[in-house]
Formats: C-alpha cells, structure tokens, sequence
C-alpha cells in the first residue's frame, strides 16, 4: 500500500472517530437535512440522484432546497445559484440542478452557512445536502450513500479513488447500488447494518436524433461509460474525445472539435448535459449539436420518500 494512502486513511478514520464521540460537533438547521453522497471521488452518479429524489419530492409537494459546494467555480461565500447563470460563478452540477429541478439551489463553501440563508431566503420543509457524506460538519437526518462496482475493491486516496473505507457505511441510513450489482462477499458485512435500506436504481441516457456519427466528447468523471452508451444507442462515433471532469470549455476546445470534425467529415457533435452546462455561450459554435440527457429511476420507487419522511418525522427540533 500506498504510505501516503495509510496517512490518509488514519486521518480520515480519526476525524470521523472525532465526531462520532462528539469532540467534533456539527451544527444543525432548523430543517431537516438529506445528505446524498459516496465513497469515492466522482463518477457515482451523485447529481442524477438529487435530481430524481427532487423529482420525487416535488411529486409529494414537499419543498427543498439544494446544498452544494459548488465544486470549480470561481466565486466565493454563499450564493443562490441563478438558472441562467454561468457554471463558473456557481459550478456546473448545481447549476444543472438548478435547471432541471427549478428549486432554490444555494452554494457555499459551508454548507450550515448555505442552508441558514435558505431558510431565511425559501422557507424549505426540508434540504437536500449535495455531496455530503464526509461533510460531517452539518448534521443530517438522513445519509444516503451511493456505491459503484469500483468501490467494493479500490483502494484510499491517493493510491485509489475512496475518500473512505466501506466500513463508513455504519453511517449511512440508505445505501444505493446499480440494479444489476452483484455484492461481493467480502463487502456484504459493512453492508448489513443496512440491509432494510438497500436501494437499487437504474440509469438510462436519452440520446436526441444526432448527426450521423458526430464527434462524442464529454467532460465528465467517467467518460468510456458515456462512449460506450452512445454506441450501443446505435450510433458510429468519428471520434470520441476526452476532457477533464468538470472541464471548463475554452475557444481553443471549440477550434479542436471543428479541426477534428472538419479533417474527419463529420457531421455534427454529441456531449453530455453537464457538458453543455461547461459549454455556455460557446455551444453556439459546434452545429448541429445533440445533448445527451442522464436519467436515474429506482427499481421499485416505492418507499423511498416514506423511508426519510419517517426518519424526518422523529427527529429532534434544534434548541
């Protein structure tokens, strides 16, 4: 193993020891909290979820708000996210939620600092703490905690991709797994203490009528998962490029993408929602241009929304 990934791991296992005797405390809001978050650092469809439990939500007439960092934007402190605004001033994923949810997203580096200004500003029955697992710092009514088939045999940061070791999920209210994830035997012990939490869902993407084969490029955690979608969607990449997560796109990006698609006679391009959130304005310039579109349903939904509701309904008020 990697030394610097035991390091981590002894701080990350001291920390959480910390607050769960409570030498660390976390302050709590006047409304209840539903963190969603994971393990491992990105890909584990974190903003697809928040978005389908919002859905949910709204479905039930229940108000929320969203709480986020705001991961890769350019501004500091606490801001409620504008629909219409640009991912660097507010980071693209709340941005995003912003859009398809239409409910008050607020970011901020604290996030107890966010979720007061919601409560002054909307008036929420409840929040939604985005990526909130190991942000302890707030306290939540409810944790969910969504898993890949990565995390079941990766390994500490830095050597891997785990911000954490399967045996956080004691933490966790509800864990959510890919509905054809088959649980190794070696994990199912750090599972157990959930197993009446245990939710399956399923991922789907919807794919626009496209350019016949287009550039596919994307910008997001895993990028050969949306390649790979596109083919078996029927559709002949001319090429298929790769950015950084969270890729901000700048006017040298737009200039290689029509280079490429020029020198390869393609017709058109193919990206992502989250892409086209980075793209802005400059998504203009690549025509035609088809966005992809993530969708996340459980398998059943029933029960979900019951489980946090009554978790919610016994919790006790802040003093």
């Amino acid at each position: 193993m990697n030394p610097l990934s035991g390091l981590y791991g002894a701080a990350t296992a001291l920390r959480n020891t910390l607050y769960d005797r409570g030498t660390l405390s976390a302050r709590q809001l006047q409304q209840p909290v539903v963190s969603v978050g994971n393990l491992s650092v990105g890909g584990s469809g974190k903003t697809p979820f928040v978005i389908a439990l919002g859905e949910m939500l709204k479905a039930r007439g229940i108000r929320f708000d969203v709480l986020s960092r705001g991961y890769g934007r350019k501004t500091r402190g606490v801001l409620v996210v504008e629909p219409e605004g640009k991912a660097r001033d507010f980071g693209d994923e709340p941005l995003l939620i912003a859009r398809r949810l239409g409910v008050p997203v607020i970011v901020g580096e604290i996030r107890y600092d966010a979720g007061r200004v919601a409560e002054q500003k909307f008036h929420p029955q409840l929040h939604i703490l985005d990526d909130g697992f190991q942000h302890r710092s707030l306290f939540r009514d409810f944790d969910i905690v969504l898993l890949t088939e990565r995390d079941f045999d990766d390994k500490m940061l830095p050597s891997g991709r785990l911000r954490e070791p399967l045996s956080s999920l004691k933490r966790a209210d509800a864990i959510v797994l890919p509905r054809n994830l088959t649980v190794p035997e070696v994990a199912r012990k750090n599972l157990s203490r959930a197993e009446k939490s245990i939710w399956r869902i399923h991922r789907e993407i919807a794919i626009p009528p496209a350019p016949a084969t287009p550039i596919v490029f994307c910008g997001i955690a895993r990028p050969q998962q949306f390649f790979a979608q596109v083919r078996a969607a029927g559709i002949t990449p001319a090429s298929e490029v790769e950015f950084r997560d969270h890729h901000s796109y700048q006017r040298s990006d737009i200039e290689r993408l029509l280079s490429l698609s020029a020198t390869l006679k393609a017709r058109g391009f193919l990206t992502t929602e989250k892409d086209a959130v980075n793209l802005g304005p400059l998504q203009a310039d690549l025509k035609p241009l088809a966005v992809a579109t993530l969708t996340l349903t459980f398998d059943p939904p029933a029960g979900v929304v019951d489980a946090i509701l009554a978790r919610i309904a016994k919790r006790t008020p802040r003093s």
